[in-house]
């Protein structure tokens, strides 16, 4: 089963690597128009329908969103317009989240008092975020995305997860707010009591996470779990839980900019949201077969690799 997803994203190489040399694209403006119009219309789609169904797959073996993987990735190495990949990554990360949150919440997994604070400061930041990015020019915007997710290599590299973090004593804020719990760990059939601090800093940190949340249309679980984890102090579980409830708040709130200035395309969407969510289903029933080490650091290799081609193509070095 592992040989054959290491094929499967091999093939997902070659199909990205083929995509970026066409010749077409090298070609005079009219003749590339000309050899673009020999494809259907059906064509594009359909290409990427299977990658993302493989990015589905992916995402769910590494412990990623999908939409840290889709809007590099589809954004370096497809012909669609920036402003179309990033609305399409923004309901692409939604789709999963409404898919997750109900169940979540149900479970008493992810927390309404943690989540609504934080969520309000982030979908709010990321509405201004959206703005930013539509107004900016599409080479600034793929400058700044290939750095962030260069950056986001750094953090999965160096992050550190702590299932129980020590929190001696909650501070001021956070037991005014009343942000605190208890959660059944199936594991170990214990009760766990949580409680959080330096919740000053960790709001101040989700203004930039929805901002960058916004912009770039990468959902934010990749900075949400260490933030709620490392710096507030929820346990492991409720931070990936909360977070994955938290997408559903902030990526609403940026995808209706989106919407509002018509930068999301239904021929793009409709096969994403589809292969997102089949791939999902797939790597959920083969994920106890496989080496969660090696899938974290083949999902680290696709982020170098689609993050580069983000920072060559925003500076014009590779286009």
């Amino acid at each position: 089963m592992f040989r054959g997803l290491i094929i499967c994203i091999y093939t997902m190489f070659i199909l990205l690597f083929l995509i970026s040399i066409d010749p077409a694209l090298a070609t005079d403006p009219p003749v590339a128009a000309e050899a673009a119009s020999q494809m259907p219309w059906w064509g594009w789609p359909l290409i990427l329908l299977v990658v993302t169904f493989l990015l589905g797959i992916v995402a769910v073996l590494g412990g990623v969103g999908g939409g840290v993987l889709f809007v590099p990735i589809i954004g370096g190495f497809f012909p669609f317009h920036l402003d179309f990949v990033r609305g399409a990554g923004l309901l692409v990360a939604l789709a999963g989240a409404l898919a997750a949150g109900p169940s979540l919440l149900k479970k008493g997994m992810a927390d309404l008092r943690l989540a609504l604070p934080v969520g309000l400061i982030a979908s709010s930041c990321a509405i201004v975020g959206a703005m930013i990015g539509l107004a900016l020019p599409t080479n600034v915007v793929q400058i700044a995305l290939g750095a962030t997710i260069l950056g986001i290599v750094v953090i999965m590299l160096m992050a550190k997860k702590s299932e129980y973090p020590d929190v001696k004593q909650a501070d001021a804020l956070s037991t005014a707010l009343r942000i605190n719990g208890v959660y059944h760990e199936a594991t170990t059939g214990q009760d766990i009591n949580w409680k959080i601090h330096r919740t000053p800093q960790g709001l101040a940190l989700f203004i930039i996470i929805g901002v960058m949340a916004g912009m770039f249309g990468l959902g934010a679980g990749w900075a949400n779990v260490p933030t709620l984890n490392l710096l507030m102090g929820a346990p492991l579980k409720v931070s990936v839980a909360t977070s994955k409830f938290l997408l559903s708040i902030t990526d609403t709130s940026a995808a209706w900019i989106y919407i509002n200035n018509g930068a999301v395309l239904p021929m793009v969407v409709v096969p994403s949201i589809i292969g997102i969510m089949l791939g999902s289903i797939v790597g959920v029933r083969i994920l106890a077969k496989t080496k969660p080490a090696a899938i974290r650091y083949i999902v680290i290799i696709m982020l170098f690799f689609a993050g580069t081609r983000a920072l060559l193509k925003g500076l014009g070095i590779w286009n």
